[in-house]
């Protein structure tokens, strides 16, 4: 099976780039280095590439009604022009996606979804929109992810850089507020300040045919500013140290947004969304396990399956692990029994047979 590619992956060959394939995607994964790339966002600034996101576009007069069904977080709190945080549930409380909900207004919405689950979020979508009797004049559905790209600046610089190259100026949006009418020379584009790094930054979307002439303004702009393209590697070392989930790793079918520690996101005071009663018993009822961020001890780098004990057996499971190129240390996400879940408790991670003792630590592991 070929690949899929982005409308920027001749721009990431000519820059050297070394690939792999992500959810069927041909995707950079580093350019000069991973630990580099990584430091380069923390100091400086960095280029994106995540056209292989998933864009839906919901409108129609019960646009808002149908979203905040299918949604954990209450996207009726959203002034227009804000952009949202949420899980997507199944009825039994477990992840169907978690996504970022644009509020254009009130009849027109604009879902991001992981690339991995484009297909199933939209079955799921359009399988509710049929069980609940909405006809296309209640509400519309479009799936634009062939025809969008979508680009992220990240970093204490982006700001710096995205001043003066977007009519209007968008320096002044503050954190998940977005502008719908951006130029980038004569590319139209939606900005949000928005990101998957934990740095300040924006996330850019334009038509398919535009990606290149925009990645090319930014990279121009960002040239004195120390700019950088940055792969999948960083990104993930990035989010991990922020303490962002990945999908598919750290929460998934298997996981509610409860035991994943984003229970945030979860407005029971909504008087209705998919999954709520099993979300309000599992709340009533205590969780079995959590979602930890711990340190390990020593150079042991703890991976995605590895075994995590207690002072009396298993425990849990890692999700996800690195070496932290910002913290010098190695660090992961782990599901463990409730009752190892406390700040400080003490586990070990089972790396190459050999047990390595950890210990819980507050999330994020670092906090711009």
């Amino acid at each position: 099976m070929t690949s899929k590619t982005t409308p920027l992956y001749e721009v990431h060959e000519r820059l050297g780039a070394k690939f792999v394939e992500f959810h069927g995607w041909a995707m950079p994964v580093q350019y000069s280095g991973v630990i580099g790339e990584h430091e380069c966002v923390r100091e400086k600034a960095g280029l994106f590439d995540v056209s292989h996101m998933g864009e839906f576009l919901i409108f129609g007069p019960k646009a808002e009604e149908f979203v905040n069904h299918m949604v954990t977080n209450d996207v009726s709190a959203l002034d227009e022009d804000q952009c949202m945080y949420t899980p997507m549930c199944y009825e039994n409380g477990t992840i169907v996606d978690d996504l970022l909900v644009y509020v254009h207004n009130k009849e027109h919405y604009m879902l991001v979804v992981n690339a991995g689950n484009i297909e199933k979020d939209c079955s799921w979508i359009e399988k509710n929109l049929k069980d609940m009797g909405y006809d296309t004049d209640d509400v519309s559905l479009r799936d634009v992810s062939e025809t969008t790209a979508m680009i992220a600046l990240q970093g204490p610089k982006a700001e710096d850089i995205i001043r003066g190259v977007t009519d209007p100026d968008v320096t002044y949006l503050s954190r998940f507020r977005f502008r719908e009418d951006v130029m980038f020379s004569d590319v139209k584009a939606v900005v949000s300040r928005t990101g998957y790094t934990g740095e300040d930054g924006f996330e850019i979307y334009v038509k398919s045919d535009d990606a290149e002439e925009t990645w090319d303004i930014l990279m121009e702009a960002g040239e004195k500013q120390g700019l950088h393209p940055i792969g999948l590697g960083a990104r993930d070392t990035l989010r991990l140290e922020a303490g962002l989930m990945l999908y598919g790793n750290d929460i998934d079918e298997t996981t509610t947004p409860l035991e994943a520690t984003i229970g945030w996101t979860v407005k029971f005071d909504k008087r209705d969304f998919i999954g709520r009663d099993e979300l309000l018993r599992q709340h009533a009822d205590g969780l079995e396990k959590k979602l930890v961020g711990f340190e390990v001890e020593g150079k042991a780098v703890a991976r995605e399956g590895y075994k995590v004990y207690n002072a009396d057996g298993e425990s849990g499971h890692v999700t996800s692990g690195s070496y932290s190129p910002t913290l010098k240390r190695n660090i992961g996400l782990a599901y463990v029994k409730a009752e190892d879940s406390e700040l400080g408790s003490g586990i070990e991670v089972e790396v190459r047979e050999k047990r390595y003792k950890a210990k819980v630590v507050n999330l994020p592991f670092i906090k711009r």
